[in-house]
């Protein structure tokens, strides 16, 4: 819990008691006192009775509170008891500014779905001021439940940009691409035109990265497919695409291609380090074994995955391979929410239960997979996903002193079985205090809903017509 003696709970104030020898204390911009520290480093540090020290937007140190407070004061203090302070959640595959398009078209086909209900909705409603307002929404929602940083595929990604500026969220973006018009484009090349206009116009900015994102291999064509590489090879950025979702994709682009989809991207040059998976829900041993061998990410989305019967991924498999596998929401209409502390506890549950295993997919594995694992799939690792001197100071506080959340024995256990997005207290992005007792302090949420609300009306008009 958040330390009484402030009005908002929270103690985020000025410190003027130091201990004796403060003097000899280096002052820091920030110092978090008290609560569990799970620090998601290679070897899963815990400290009981932590602290970090931030300056700017940087970790300069963390340890025992007792520790820390003889070698640092802190311009402004963050103290808590009955916490876990730990890295920022990365939701690493989602569409952001379709919580505008949250519940339009639920119980559904995937391939019903997109042709019938979202594909037509976008045509008609998808415009620079549904793209801000929707992802504006999207990250109120996703720092209220803990996520830190997001991987975004949509339309009109500056505006997603520019929303994700101004909430303070940490992102890595690409406009999706298509070999049919977008509402943002009428052709691939102006797309890929697109795409680089982001690369260059968000390059160097401390919170927005850009990548290529191919929408998927049976809406994009092997000359798009092949130009996007070249894109992301230019830049040396990462290259993302839909990939194997159910069984009839599969179906289908085996009769489109005349082989399997995994040899076929391995043909074209597509598989290597920078290339990420969304979803691989029906990739069988073959695919997994290639994509092990060329460095391949996955992003595993179980819940939209459930909700669209697209299937349950093998995502043991993968694990016992080597393959980096994240974890994402996907979007608001075929989730329908932005929560990555359900998406774990849904991730865990499933694959207990496909495999017929409680061993499998453990909380801690589920964790590191939302954090550090998210980090390393969308090349951010030397940045966030994990607490450490140097990395980014992109936290995520979590209230224990809750009666569901009692008693508590494994912090990793609680977090994944019992926690949910409403539990989280505080976070931090950049070293900045985003939201501090669940007030939201970059964004203003009133106006956000308002703004969608008032956009849902369109859609619903258009879905008629």
């Amino acid at each position: 819990m958040i330390s009484a003696g402030a009005d908002e709970g929270l103690v985020i104030r000025a410190a003027h008691h130091f201990s004796q020898g403060a003097s000899m204390t280096k002052t820091v911009d920030i110092l978090v006192i008290g609560g569990t520290v799970l620090t998601m480093d290679e070897n899963d540090s815990r400290i009981e009775n932590g602290a970090i020290a931030i300056e700017q937007d940087k970790i300069m140190a963390l340890g025992r509170k007792e520790d820390l407070l003889q070698r640092y004061q802190g311009r402004k203090e963050i103290r808590l008891t009955e916490s876990i302070i730990m890295p920022g959640l990365i939701n690493a595959h989602t569409h952001a500014a379709m919580t505008c398009f949250r519940g339009i078209a639920d119980d559904m086909e995937l391939m019903d779905w997109l042709n019938d209900y979202i594909f037509p909705s976008e045509a008609r409603n998808v415009d620079p001021q549904l793209a801000y307002w929707g992802s504006m929404l999207a990250c109120a929602e996703m720092i209220k439940s803990g996520t830190t940083t997001f991987s975004d595929m949509y339309i009109f990604e500056d505006e997603t940009a520019a929303a994700a500026k101004k909430a303070g969220m940490r992102c890595l973006l690409g406009e999706v691409l298509f070999d049919f018009p977008s509402p943002s484009y009428k052709t691939p090349t102006e797309g890929l035109a697109y795409t680089e206009n982001l690369i260059r116009k968000w390059d160097g900015d401390p919170l927005i990265n850009i990548m290529v994102e191919p929408h998927s291999l049976y809406t994009c064509s092997r000359e798009l497919l092949e130009a996007s590489k070249a894109l992301a090879v230019r830049y040396d950025v990462p290259l993302a695409t839909h990939f194997l979702e159910n069984k009839s994709e599969a179906k289908q682009l085996r009769a489109k291609l005349g082989q399997r989809a995994s040899t076929f991207l391995r043909d074209i040059g597509l598989l290597d380090e920078r290339f990420i998976a969304f979803h691989g829900v029906v990739m069988d041993e073959e695919d997994i074994r290639l994509f092990a061998e060329h460095g391949c990410k996955v992003v595993h989305n179980p819940e939209s995955n459930m909700k669209l019967a697209s299937g349950v991924a093998a995502i043991s498999s993968m694990l016992d391979h080597g393959i980096v596998v994240a974890l994402g929401t996907d979007g608001c209409a075929s989730n329908n929410n932005l929560d990555m502390f359900q998406e774990m506890d849904t991730a865990a549950k499933l694959e207990k239960a496909a495999r017929l295993d409680p061993t499998v997919m453990s909380a801690r594995t589920v964790i590191r997979m939302a954090t550090c694992n998210g980090a390393k799939a969308l090349g951010l690792d030397s940045l966030v996903g994990t607490l450490e001197p140097g990395k980014k100071a992109d936290i995520c506080i979590v209230d224990m002193d809750k009666p569901h959340l009692t008693p508590l024995y494994n912090e990793y256990s609680h977090l994944v079985y019992a926690v949910n997005g409403a539990d989280v207290d505080s976070v931090l992005i950049n070293g900045k205090v985003v939201m501090q007792n669940r007030k939201l302090l970059t964004i203003d949420e009133e106006e956000a809903m308002r703004r969608v609300r008032e956009i849902a009306v369109g859609v619903r008009r258009s879905l008629s017509s």
